[in-house]
């Protein structure tokens, strides 16, 4: 139990500085003397190294080892957030944008994998939960911080030192991370795998049936989630008619409803296996989309924000734990690799391009677009389970 709560605490801390640029830069971008839209070159840089850092984590975690590879990431994470509480200048908060980015993707993906293969469906989703905790509490510390007449920087500072504890927790936990990797069954069965399949590297992922519709799926659930997070408060605005100040707080109903969802899945996942979680969310998703378009008072368009967001909330947790169901146990590393990519893309290009078409056109499609995308899951999903025949659960080698 100690352990899987160190892995909580890992995801917690991955959350933490995904919330903060976007919170603290009002005051970053005032005090750094840039454009207030520099930040999406921040974001850029995070996200490239984020993408670049999945696709080889599972060649890094091959010679390394998960354990090592999580104590490093976070490590680079902390040692990033602290450059930019120190940040001189914009120049400097872009240099250690890098290696925040490749910490965040690296951790991402080995941690998703390690929970998939060794732990059952529940805590994939609690797992997720906690990230939604960690990025829920990195507003609230800077936002306490600053209110405290503290600067932004000391937010980053904070969150640098959480991570360094954290850093140090982990380091006596390495021999539990051995524990489950180096055990003589599974030894012998990746060294098999290794031999059959390290020729291929990362293109081995895309030979089984059906492949390319599972990644696609990850780029859409994830440009779903994005835009909801991205857009969701303007669209208040500018069709419902709320006051900005107000809508940037009832967007939070979307993250309340999509934690809420995240450890609600946890306790479904017991009895009901992925696939049909996963049924479940895009139905609830495609529900709450309905909603907003329906001429209803505008309690119901709230009411979707939370609809939404708890339908979002098992559909990219159950399709990472059905990771090696799909692409082979010991080969599930690089396939969670190619997959966070798929869905870090999404999320990076995706939102800022529908910015444009809601601008020029209308921010009546924003429902509509994000119906496009669910459908868009649903019919990949479809293609990749016919595909695979052998649709078992994942070996749970523990509770």
């Amino acid at each position: 139990m100690f352990f899987i709560f160190l892995i909580y605490l890992s995801f917690i801390s991955l959350g933490l500085p995904d919330s903060i640029l976007g919170s603290a830069w009002p005051l970053m971008n005032t005090d750094l003397g840039v454009p207030i839209g520099n930040a999406g070159i921040a974001s850029i840089i995070i996200s490239i190294g984020t993408i670049i850092s999945s696709l080889f984590s599972y060649r890094l975690i091959r010679v390394l080892g998960t354990g090592k590879i999580v104590i490093i990431s976070i490590a680079m994470t902390a040692i990033a957030l602290l450059g930019f509480s120190f940040s001189p200048s914009f120049i400097w908060l872009l240099l250690c944008a890098i290696p925040l980015g490749l910490g965040a993707g690296a951790v991402d993906a080995a941690l998703n994998r390690f929970v998939a293969t060794h732990y059952e469906a529940k805590h994939m989703n609690w797992l997720h939960a906690f990230w939604g905790v960690g990025a829920l509490l990195g507003p609230v510390i800077l936002s306490v911080l600053v209110f405290w007449g503290n600067s932004w920087r000391s937010g980053y500072f904070t969150i640098s030192i959480l991570q360094f504890a954290l850093v140090l927790l982990l380091l006596f936990s390495l021999s539990k991370w051995k524990k489950y990797e180096d055990t003589d069954s599974n030894r012998i069965q990746y060294t098999k795998e290794i031999n059959s399949e390290s020729k291929m590297g990362l293109l081995n992922s895309f030979r089984r049936k059906g492949s390319a519709f599972g990644m696609v799926s990850f780029f859409l659930i994830a440009s779903t989630e994005a835009c909801m997070m991205l857009w969701g408060s303007s669209y208040l605005v500018r069709i419902e008619g709320i006051p900005p100040e107000n809508a940037a707080g009832w967007i939070s109903l979307y993250f309340l409803g999509m934690t809420a969802g995240r450890m609600l899945s946890g306790f479904l996942s017991i009895r009901i296996n992925n696939e049909s979680l996963i049924q479940i969310g895009c139905t609830l998703t495609v529900s709450g989309l309905l909603i907003m378009l329906l001429p209803l008072p505008i309690i119901f368009t709230l009411l979707s924000f939370i609809i939404i967001g708890m339908g979002l909330a098992p559909i990219y947790p159950s399709m990472l734990h059905q990771t090696p169901v799909y692409f082979g146990k010991h080969n599930s590393q690089a396939a969670m690799g190619i997959q966070m990519a798929f869905a870090y893309t999404g999320a990076t290009l995706v939102a800022p391009l529908l910015g444009q078409s809601l601008a020029t056109i209308s921010f009546l499609i924003f429902p509509y677009f994000l119906l496009a995308c669910v459908a868009g899951i649903m019919f990949c999903r479809l293609i990749l389970i016919r595909s695979n025949k052998t649709g078992v659960a994942p070996k749970r080698l523990s509770q």
